[in-house]
């Protein structure tokens, strides 16, 4: 397993811009696909979107698509989610995950997660 760390978050008006941040630290000779969740209060932790170890396969929950954007740098052992445009109702606190299957990613059931960072969009 690797061990991850997210950064980044904080208080945005809406229609700003964030960028998260996650470094992978431990076994980072791994090929790991990586992603993004969110949980907001009271609600159930949510995917939003995923890549693979070579970074041409991304996916996106359909609220997000065309104003956030995954990506990564392995020389960093990095992934970052650009947020644009940001709602409201992107307010949660965001975790990223990685696995060395793309499928347990996007399911949620990898094996190493981050501890989380809060994004904060006010209207």
């Amino acid at each position: 397993q690797v061990q991850l760390v997210e950064s980044g978050g904080g208080l945005v008006q809406a229609g700003g811009s964030l960028r998260l941040s996650c470094v992978a630290s431990g076994r980072t000779n791994s090929a790991y696909a990586m992603g993004w969740f969110r949980q907001a209060p009271g609600k159930k932790r949510e995917f939003v979107a995923s890549i693979n170890w070579s970074g041409d396969d991304t996916l996106y929950i359909d609220s997000v698509k065309g104003r956030f954007t995954i990506s990564r740098d392995n020389a960093k052992n990095t992934v970052y989610l650009r947020m644009n445009n940001l709602k409201p109702e992107d307010t949660a606190v965001y975790y990223c995950n990685g696995d060395r299957s793309l499928a347990a990613v996007v399911a949620g059931t990898s094996g190493s997660w981050g501890q989380g960072t809060q994004v904060t969009v006010s209207s």
